[in-house]
Formats: C-alpha cells, structure tokens, sequence
C-alpha cells in the first residue's frame, strides 16, 4: 500500500513538473510553478482591488506618489522589472506590509507612523518586492494545489484552472499565504540588497526590526494582521540583518537615511484607529459621520471594512453584515431577492425607531449544497438606504431569527454627543526646544500616548537624549473615549 502510495504521488509531481516547472527568476533553477505570470498578476489585481475595497488607501495623493516612486525604484532593481508594479498606502492602524501575487504591494498607515526614516521605508518595500521577484507565493499556492492533486480532489493542470483561481483570488484571504522561514529569510536578503542597491543605509533594517520587537507588546488596533504574526522573530532577524551588514563590506557613511524628510510626510497623519470611520465599543458599532448606531449580538467578533460592517457568530455558524445599498429600500429589497439562487419567504414592511424598513426572509443554496435561511432588511435613513442581511443554516435558523431581529431593530440615530465629536489622533512633527530627553520633552509636550509607545514610534528609549531642533514625532489628541450603550 505504502509503496503504490509512494509512486502515486511521484506520478503526480512528475506530471506536474512536466506541466508546470520553471525557472525562479531569482535563483536561476527549475522549481514547480502551477500558476503562469499571467494567472499570477490577475490573482493579485483582484486580491489589490479586494483589499483597496475592503480596507480602502491613506486619502493623500503627495503620499502615494512618494511611497510609489520608492517603490518603483527599488522595483527596478529587482529580477522582475518588467511587471506592472503598484504600490500604495492602506488606510489602517496595524503596523504591517503587505504584498499581493504579481507586484501589487501595500503598506500600512500604521507602519508609516512607526517608521522614522526613508531607510527603513526602503528595506521593508524591498522586502516584500523580494517575494514578488521570487515567486513566493506562486511556489506556496503550487504546493497547495500539488497536494490537493495528491489527494485526488482536483486538477491543477485544468485548461481554465478555474476552481484554484477562485480560491487564491478571494481578496483579502492572499494576505494570509504563509511563506516558509526560507522564503522570509530570502526575502530580507533580497530586501537589503535591493535597497542597498538604490543607495540607502540599509542598517536602518536592524532599526527595523528593533522596532518590530517593541512593538510586538503593544496592541496594532487595526483591521489586518500585525506584521510579527504573519513573519518570522523580529529578534532573530535583527542578528540576520546585522550580519548582512557586516558581510556587504561596504561603508554604510553618507548613504541615504532621509530621516528629515520622511518624518515631515507625516504630519497630520492619523495615528491608531480612526474612529470617523466608524468604531466598535464592544459589540456596539457606531458611526460619527453618518450617524448611525447598531448593536451586534454579544460575543461575535466584528470587523469594520470599509465596504462593510459584520459579526460572526462565535461557533462560526452565523453571520450579519451592514453595507450600503442602491436606491429606496423597496428598490434594494427587490434587488436582493432577484438574485440567482435566492428564493423570498415571508416580506413586509415596517418602521425601525422612525425609519422605512423593507425586507423579511430568503432562502438559498450555498455552491457546496449547503441549505441557508436568513433575514434580509433595508432601511431608509438619513437620504442612503442600509441593508443588514443576517442568515445561518437553515437547520439553524429558528435559533438564530430572534438574533437576527434583534440587532435589525437595534438600528438608531447616533445621539451621543461625545461618540459624534469624536476626532483621531494624529501625528504632529515638532522640533525639540532646547537639548532634553525624550521623558522631558513628553513633559513640556505631551502626547495622547504613553511615553513608553512615543519611544517606540520615535525608534528611541524613554530617556534618549534629544538636539535643539531635532525633529520628534507628538501624538496629539486623546483615546476613544468610551461611549455607553446609546442608544
């Protein structure tokens, strides 16, 4: 049996070898690639504009430009020029970066506003070019699809390669392609080289890092992973980089840090969670600029898009999410139910706290036969219609139909003073008055953070000696402040 097993799946990997084997870019040898280039760069505009939708970009176009050119230029250095390269900043608080199949790379607010300098900017761009320019991913979701031919459950050499193509295209989930500890540790020597080849100090990497590490106890607040769960010890990369350094052989003295300069880029930037985009205080979702309040079901995890709001049932087996819909809600509501595969119930049309509600229960079959019954409502608030479609197994909707209709008629105008007032923290660049440490310029100057966090975005210890002038990141504004349970 073991024998017949062995040389199956040997039959397997030579057939897909024959099919699919190419050369790394990279490392010049032949390695088992199911997905083309082409394949590769519509996997990653489809994952680029899912996460632009769901997450959506830093609202500064002078930014962009300035993160892009970085980016092209390091790109330029890479084995992989000839892609159409993209790069943009994300408009969310957990400190990461991130890169799609095919050259579409991401950095976070977050990360910015961590960072102290062009350097560092440089080594983590470069860095995730790297997978790119290796084909990470590529070789991550070609042993995924080896295995899934090993089990007999599919074919990757398909002509249309259309059920793995829908898998690796679902948005957002790219993100979470695990690279092996090879791949990252490739990735930062790719990264260094890349960035050391465009002229910066790349022991600002080791900055990096170090920064990563203290930062790792501290919470992100932000809709995407850290980046220190989805990469390797930062403290083990820390000794990495600096033995990259000290293997270049090169003198690192008037090589290109930028620190000045990149520091006034973010000036205003908002720091941590930015609640005019809606916020969670528990299950409790409320949003100041529309002003709007609904109450999800106690003991769901939340997440806050920025096409959509959802809660997941604990057990995983429910789900309610509010998006905006087209047109009055008799109009979204006819939309919805004509949709192939959905089959109405019982409709109807009510008030909620003052406000036209359409809806009632559907009925649908998942693509894996799988029998739903939900609740789908729309209501008319403030000029924009708001859909909140809430469904479950049909085997468990008599269970859940009360919860649904619970969180439906939690829908209500956001009266809450403070909650509508409610602005971000934001990063102001000020330069020391005199020469002090960080602990007394926080004193004389003090920001809406710890100071243990200040030191940590400021790539500095609590009492690190600071110049006259010298230019110091201030976190100006308070907290979140805790609202209630308005309504």
């Amino acid at each position: 049996m073991r024998h017949n097993v062995r040389h199956a799946r040997l039959g397997v990997l030579a057939l897909a070898c024959a099919a699919g084997c190419a050369t790394n870019p990279v490392s010049g040898k032949q390695e088992l690639a199911l997905v083309s280039e082409s394949q590769e760069i519509a996997m990653g505009k489809q994952g680029s504009a899912d996460a632009i939708a769901q997450v959506g970009l830093v609202n500064d176009n002078a930014l962009q430009a300035y993160v892009a050119g970085i980016g092209r230029t390091l790109a330029a250095r890479t084995e992989r020029p000839q892609l159409a390269w993209e790069f943009h900043v994300i408009d969310d608080a957990a400190v990461n970066a991130f890169a799609m199949p095919g050259g579409f790379i991401f950095v976070t607010r977050g990360l910015l506003t961590h960072m102290t300098n062009e350097a560092e900017l440089a080594t983590v761009m470069g860095h995730e070019a790297g997978h790119v320019a290796a084909r990470h991913s590529v070789q991550q979701m070609s042993r995924s699809q080896l295995a899934t031919l090993g089990l007999g459950l599919g074919s990757a050499l398909s002509p249309t390669f259309a059920k793995y193509g829908q898998i690796a295209s679902a948005g957002v989930g790219l993100l979470f392609l695990k690279y092996s500890r090879d791949d990252e540790t490739q990735a930062d020597q790719l990264g260094f080289r890349y960035a050391l080849a465009d002229g910066y100090d790349t022991r600002e990497m080791i900055s990096m890092f170090t920064m990563l590490e203290r930062d790792a106890a501290l919470s992100g607040g932000g809709k995407l992973p850290e980046w220190q769960s989805t990469h390797p010890d930062p403290g083990n990369r820390i000794k990495d980089a600096q033995a990259m350094v000290a293997r270049s052989g090169r003198s690192m003295s008037g090589l290109k840090v930028a620190g000045d300069a990149f520091l006034r880029r973010l000036e205003g930037m908002a720091y941590g969670e930015n609640p005019r985009n809606g916020f969670f205080q528990g299950t409790l979702f409320l949003q100041p600029d529309l002003k709007f309040v609904l109450q999800f079901p106690s003991g769901w995890k939340t997440q806050n898009a920025s096409d959509a709001v959802t809660g997941v049932s604990d057990s995983q087996d429910a789900m309610i999410e509010l998006r905006g819909a087209k047109g009055t809600a008799a109009d979204a509501a006819k939309a919805f139910l004509a949709q192939q595969g959905v089959t109405p119930g019982t409709q109807g049309t009510a008030t909620i706290h003052g406000n036209r509600a359409v809806g009632g229960e559907f009925s649908a079959t998942t693509s894996d036969g799988t029998a739903i019954r939900g609740i789908a409502t729309f209501i008319e608030y403030a000029g924009a219609t708001w859909g909140i479609t809430s469904y479950t197994t049909a085997a468990k909707f008599a269970s859940y139909s009360g919860v649904f209709q619970r969180t439906v008629d939690s829908f209500d105008r956001l009266n809450d003073p403070t909650a509508l007032a409610v602005q971000p923290m934001r990063i102001t660049i000020v330069a020391a008055p005199r020469a002090m440490t960080l602990q007394q310029f926080n004193t004389e100057l003090p920001s809406g953070i710890t100071l243990a966090e200040l030191a940590v975005i400021n790539g500095m210890s609590e009492g690190s000696p600071l110049r006259s002038g010298q230019l110091v990141k201030r976190v100006v504004g308070t907290a979140i402040p805790h609202i209630g349970n308005q309504p």
